[in-house]
């Protein structure tokens, strides 16, 4: 097994939760493997179960099954994982070895109705200003593209540990009751623009149709979505800051007021 070493994988803090990967990877301690989807074309519209751990079967490095590839690093297998969305700088392989995550398959999804927005929270770890994590709002028509983790209830509350890092009850591990994550074999995949989202004084919505599915739906009763629910989502006006328009730095210096938020259950609707 070949690839590069999560230690000089490109990371400024800085810049939180950039850089993240471009296409499907095989985390470990010691290497980030590259891997690539050779399964069937022909998949249900919505993964749950054994459906899904069949489609994710059809991911392989150099010419080995990704299973074959736990198996050699003595690592759980797809059906003893639960996916989980890993939204903001879980996904970093940098971050995920600074953790000890272990051996961990990360898989490009997409987001429908739902987008990454900052925690109006500030975690002092790293360096000043510190960090601001990413958490889930809706909007309506919006897609982007993030990442899911294959994880082990034990991988699982590491995330959460780490997330909370010593404040009880800041993060919550939901399932979702609205929006769609699918998986997304488009690397080239743009989200909508800044002028593509117009506002009502009231509600977001994305006024651009959004691109042809280039992968199934995963079933919300399966997936694992970590939100913030101390303050929920910064609220610039009565409007959500997306990530992918506003990184961090820029966020930071110019956005971020402490006290103006929105509460998590005003943002999603949750299970």
């Amino acid at each position: 097994m070949d690839g590069s070493s999560p230690r000089v994988w490109p990371y400024a803090a800085n810049n939180s939760p950039l850089p993240l990967p471009n296409g499907p990877v095989l985390f470990t301690p010691s290497a980030v493997v590259d891997l690539v989807y050779e399964g069937s074309e022909d998949w249900a519209e919505e993964l749950s179960g054994d459906a899904l751990v069949n489609y994710l079967t059809g991911f392989s490095a150099n010419g080995k099954p990704i299973e074959e590839l736990l198996t050699l690093l003595e690592a759980p297998r797809l059906n003893e994982r639960r996916p989980v969305l890993l939204q903001g700088e879980l996904a970093n392989p940098y971050r995920l070895q600074e953790m000890g995550i272990g051996v961990l398959p990360i898989l490009p999804v997409r987001l429908e109705g739902l987008c990454r927005t900052w925690a109006d929270g500030l975690d002092p770890r790293d360096t000043y200003p510190g960090v601001h994590h990413v958490t889930i709002a809706r909007t309506k028509g919006w897609w982007e593209q993030t990442h899911l983790g294959m994880v082990t209830t034990l991988q699982l509350r590491l995330i959460r540990d780490w997330l909370e890092n010593g404040v009880r009850s800041t993060w919550k591990a939901v399932k979702l009751a609205e929006g769609c994550v699918r998986f997304e074999h488009d690397s080239s995949l743009e989200p909508p623009r800044p002028n593509d989202v117009q506002w009502d004084g009231t509600e977001e919505h994305v006024s651009a149709p959004i691109p042809p599915p280039s992968g199934p739906s995963i079933s919300q009763s399966e997936l694992i979505v970590m939100v913030h629910t101390r303050q929920g989502c910064y609220n610039n006006r009565g409007r959500l800051v997306r990530c992918v328009h506003v990184q961090q730095r820029a966020f930071h210096d110019t956005l971020f007021r402490r006290g103006s938020s929105f509460r998590w259950n005003q943002i999603l609707t949750t299970r």
